[in-house]
């Protein structure tokens, strides 16, 4: 367990920005943990006079006494902030675990507007005529190239930190509430981005229209049906659509280095043989010649998803065909998730309503807002099996 007293020294001698900046980098680095902190020994260490306020919420003391209560002698301002972080520590843990695979595949846009209209550049063809002497250059700006994206969504959840979670040293009970309400935050944003890869969920809406993300004919075509992974043929299949897609602006081949490849759980260690075996060995039909060559697909990263797969699921495929899905693709190109703010942590101020109503004695919230958004569908391949 972390040294009160020691944590209390830094924070008169260092100051609480200093001190909070030091707990928060212990915290992210992994030399301190949310467990190694006890919610009634920050009480009793860091609040002015603590262990008699400790003490008062037993109402055998004499009667439960709230910080607000106990007057301007009682100073927790340190309690609060250490407290703050360590939930907001937890939180932070559980909202991006390493199951949230698809969240780790965008990026993340910071945005202050509740669904926005993104320009598109007015390029010009690669056939343009070359500039003579004397003669202007041409301008690249924007045209009527855009797409909207989705309107933004607020989540959140409160963390309760009771009068009981205090005087009965209940932090592993706070903690566990802390990580329900990273992970729920965490779960609901995957979810959503999960949905839109899959194509269960389409907010692709170009110049005004709204299409579909995965197209079988015109103006794009990015699903590759019975296609099962099951060795390097089965990418080239993939890649090949990305060859007739084409910008709709210029007109030429889109430029794309597809990188990510997203399978189901069943096809987890299919898909690390297929694009990390050392070599190749192909044999043409009445062919008495055997080609052996170096893996062409190792370049590309493999990631699965237990979460992908029960979303297809519950689209409404057949598990046996479900399994089979995967995707091909540039994934920060095609799909991003448009943030108006980052899971943000508050607190409550001492001696609230709540704390004579409910013996609640500090509120943590924990809220985010932001949309799951498809920026360009032809950077990605379907394939079923």
């Amino acid at each position: 367990m972390i040294k009160t007293r020691e944590l209390k020294r830094r924070y008169e001698l260092d100051g609480p920005r200093q001190t909070i900046a030091h707990l928060s980098e212990a915290l992210e680095q992994g030399h301190l943990r949310p467990e190694d902190f006890s919610i009634r020994d920050l009480a009793e260490g860091l609040v002015t006079d603590g262990h008699e306020w400790v003490r008062s919420l037993d109402p055998r003391a004499g009667g439960s006494v709230s910080l607000l209560e106990a007057g301007e002698g009682v100073d927790a301002t340190a309690f609060l902030n250490v407290a703050g972080q360590v939930i907001y520590s937890k939180i932070m843990e559980a909202y991006t675990q390493e199951a949230f695979v698809v969240s780790k595949l965008v990026d993340t846009i910071p945005t202050r507007l509740d669904g926005e209209k993104i320009p598109g550049i007015g390029r010009l063809a690669a056939n343009d005529h070359p500039i003579h002497p004397g003669m202007p250059y041409p301008h690249v700006g924007f045209a009527e190239d855009y797409i909207e994206t989705p309107s933004t969504t607020k989540r959140g959840y409160i963390v309760p930190v009771t009068k009981e979670a205090i005087f009965f040293d209940r932090t592993h009970l706070v903690l566990t509430r802390a990580a329900e309400v990273g992970e729920l935050l965490g779960l609901n944003k995957e979810k959503r981005l999960v949905d839109l890869v899959i194509g269960a969920t389409n907010n692709y809406k170009w110049q005004g229209t709204a299409y579909d993300t995965y197209q079988a004919a015109t103006p794009w075509i990015n699903v590759q049906g019975t296609n099962e992974l099951v060795d390097w043929t089965n990418v080239d299949a993939a890649e090949q659509l990305f060859a007739d897609i084409l910008d709709p602006a210029t007109g030429e081949p889109v430029l794309l280095s597809a990188n990510t490849v997203l399978v189901m759980p069943a096809y987890r260690h299919a898909a690390h043989r297929v694009f990390n075996a050392l070599e190749l060995q192909y044999s043409a039909s009445s062919s008495e010649t055997t080609t052996l060559a170096a893996n062409p697909l190792s370049n590309y990263r493999v990631v699965d998803s237990r979460l992908a797969y029960r979303r297809v699921i519950a689209s409404g495929t057949a598990a046996a065909d479900a399994k089979k899905w995967w995707f091909l693709g540039d994934f920060k190109k095609a799909f991003a998730y448009m943030e108006n703010w980052p899971i943000t942590v508050t607190q409550s101020a001492a001696g609230s309503e709540a704390d004579f109503a409910q013996d609640i004695v500090v509120r943590f919230k924990a809220s985010e807002r932001g949309a799951a958004a498809v920026l360009n569908p032809r950077y990605v391949v379907k394939n079923t099996g």
